[in-house]
């Protein structure tokens, strides 16, 4: 039988996520919205939950518990509920720790998994989105040439979250026309990090460029050794965690603007009412649902040892265009309310178009 029904062990997750995004996220997230900053004792908190280093042995400091895409995008999805900005900062170590998992080496691992898996939260991030109409994840215009037994790695990064905390930044570039992540230590001196972007949305986010120049690091950390990592896969966890995120705050924008439409009235009864505003929540319900289902059958494919690249992309597709209308949708019940800061659904349209544009901010 096709069961969907959560595992005991989810459910607790996903009540024990939201139970941290209600008390600590939904009413501090326009503070921190407004003054760009996330306080780092919550971060702290998530941390703590363990949703990043669950799946890494105990011996380098994880839980040990089964590596599960589906229970990771159930707890993404909660966190980007209480605010997408939040989530990304809270999981942004997972952009490393996964890739790690899944093709480092038994030395990489040794060396760097305990260092992202302390007792206290420890930024590292991922440098995959690039400038430039038709980036494409899967050929990044960043290049590593080999030599003299090391990596050089030249090229330019945006949108890398918590570069300037990172000690490490996990860098997407293509080795002989083929992808490949390398680790880069943050005091390379062929690295170097920008000043804070100003982007559209999740401005309590800080997200950075990176440029690399002749950036030379050695042979060992080239993610996986000599055979490489598998990249495809890489990226398939990533798309699967972008649409998580969108699941999420499409559920916030489609719920608030629910919830407004039945306690505002005009002309004697709540707007609800009225056909147009009814249908058009209708289908901003539909669609969390279904980007949701398609975020679960990519993320079940990975869980089985499937490829899901077929699955991944088609969720990406579908989350990153529907989340845009079910964000859009929100401001437009609220009408002149949707517009102003007062109301999060402003903050819900902006974080939101970044689904379709960007890639690789989390990973399941």
């Amino acid at each position: 039988m096709f069961d969907l029904e959560l595992s005991k062990e989810q459910k607790m997750i996903k009540e024990e996520v939201a139970k941290l995004v209600k008390d600590l996220v939904i009413e501090q997230s326009k503070e921190w919205d407004m003054s760009g900053e996330i306080p780092k004792d919550t971060i702290q908190k998530a941390w703590e939950l363990g949703a990043s280093v669950s799946a890494v042995p105990e011996e380098f400091g994880g839980f040990g518990m089964e590596d599960s895409p589906i229970t990771t995008a159930i707890i993404l999805e909660e966190l980007a509920y209480g605010d997408m900005a939040f989530a990304v900062a809270a999981t942004a170590p997972s952009t490393a720790i996964s890739p790690l998992l899944d093709s480092g080496t038994k030395e990489q691992q040794t060396k760097y998994l305990p260092i992202f898996c302390a007792e206290e939260f420890a930024p590292c991030t991922l440098g995959l989105n690039e400038e430039g109409f038709g980036f494409d994840p899967l050929e990044p215009g960043t290049t590593a040439e080999k030599k003299n037994g090391s990596y050089i790695l030249n090229g330019k990064k945006v949108f890398v979250p918590l570069a300037e905390q990172s000690s490490h930044i996990m860098i997407a570039a293509s080795l002989d026309g083929v992808g490949n992540l390398f680790i880069v230590d943050k005091n390379n001196p062929g690295l170097s990090v920008s000043e804070r972007e100003k982007n559209l949305g999740m401005y309590a986010l800080a997200s950075n460029e990176v440029i690399l120049e002749n950036c030379e690091i050695p042979a060992e950390d080239r993610v996986g050794g000599d055979k490489g990592c598998d990249y495809t896969r890489f990226l398939q966890k990533c798309r699967i965690g972008m649409c998580a995120l969108g699941t999420g705050v499409s559920r916030a924008s489609y719920e608030f603007a629910r919830d407004y439409a039945k306690d505002r009235e005009q002309f004697g009864e709540p707007i609800v009412y009225r056909q147009s505003i009814a249908f058009n929540i209708g289908d901003m319900a539909t669609e969390v649902d279904s980007m949701r289902l398609l975020t679960w059958k990519a993320a079940s494919k990975l869980e089985n040892g499937k490829d899901a690249q077929r699955e991944a992309y088609l969720a990406k597709l579908f989350t990153g265009k529907n989340t845009m209308t079910i964000v859009n949708d929100g401001v437009q019940i609220l009408g002149g309310h949707g517009f102003v800061r007062e109301y999060p659904v402003e903050r819900f349209y902006r974080n939101g178009r970044g689904i379709g544009i960007l890639e690789g901010a989390v990973t399941v």
